[in-house]
């Protein structure tokens, strides 16, 4: 354990000295090691002392890049984002220039937030990896197939967040319904926009059936709960839409479901 301590002593004291040095090429070699023994904390702040003066130089490129890495391996993802698009930017066809660009998606990727809150960075993501496959058609198989993925499942992220919201409208619906039913029929009405919308934006995502289901379950309700002069109109809606849910997916878990409004769609109708 002391020996440990001594270890640790002694190395903290040569990084203190190397990050007050004057001696920038001492300083950037000593910043290779440290991201290359994984301390990646250290290594960024001392790449940050020198990534300017490295400019123009030999090494301004893979210094720039090196900072950008060390400080995604340090999972300051945001911070990350920006170094790599400044590599890009200021070496669009350089040694890294590929995976610069591949690794602001990627950092953009890893800050993402889960699907009930704002999507806006996961937006940002979507744009960074279709950037990166637009400009380099050509880049390795395993970036191209790791971009594929990325962008497969932040628009899962994307239709979550849209399923969450066309939820929460179809339970808000059942919540605030009065007498006549027409206070709950915005609610229905957002949900069936919302789930529409979204079939249209997302049109092979896994979660159509889940959309159809609310669109067809609003539109019943708004049937059921609408005033008498909108009944029939409504009723008929639901009804076909109960079809056509029936037949695009036939074998779904909710067809007993669907039938089950079809019969009482018919009775309104008819009477």
């Amino acid at each position: 354990m002391l020996l440990v301590m001594l270890l640790c002593s002694s190395c903290a004291k040569e990084f203190n000295a190397m990050y007050k040095t004057d001696n920038y090429d001492q300083k950037y070699e000593y910043a290779k090691q440290c991201y290359a023994s994984g301390k990646y904390t250290r290594a960024s702040l001392l790449l940050q002392q020198v990534v300017t003066i490295m400019k123009g130089s030999d090494n301004g490129q893979e210094c720039l890049f090196m900072l950008a890495m060390s400080t995604y391996l340090g999972k300051d993802y945001e911070t990350a984002s920006q170094y790599f698009r400044k590599y890009y930017t200021s070496y669009p066809r350089g040694t890294y220039a590929q995976q610069a660009s591949f690794y602001i998606g990627e950092s953009l990727y890893e800050s993402t937030p889960e699907p009930r809150l704002d999507q806006t960075p996961t937006i940002a993501a979507i744009a960074a990896f279709q950037e990166f496959l637009d400009l380099f058609p050509d880049a390795s198989m395993n970036l191209k197939e790791k971009a594929h993925k990325r962008l497969f499942e932040l628009q899962d992220k994307l239709v979550q967040k849209e399923l969450n919201s066309a939820r929460l409208y179809y339970d808000l619906g059942s919540y605030f319904g009065n007498s006549s039913g027409e206070g709950s029929a915005s609610n229905y009405e957002s949900c069936i926009i919302t789930a529409q919308n979204a079939i249209k934006d997302f049109p092979y995502s896994s979660k159509r059936e889940d959309f159809a289901y609310l669109i067809m379950k609003s539109k019943y309700q708004l049937a059921t709960q609408s005033v008498e002069s909108k009944k029939l109109e409504r009723f008929r809606d639901a009804e076909d839409e109960c079809y056509g849910f029936l037949n695009e997916y036939p074998d779904s878990e909710y067809t007993k479901e669907a039938e089950k409004y079809i019969a009482v769609c018919k009775k309104h109708i008819k009477d």
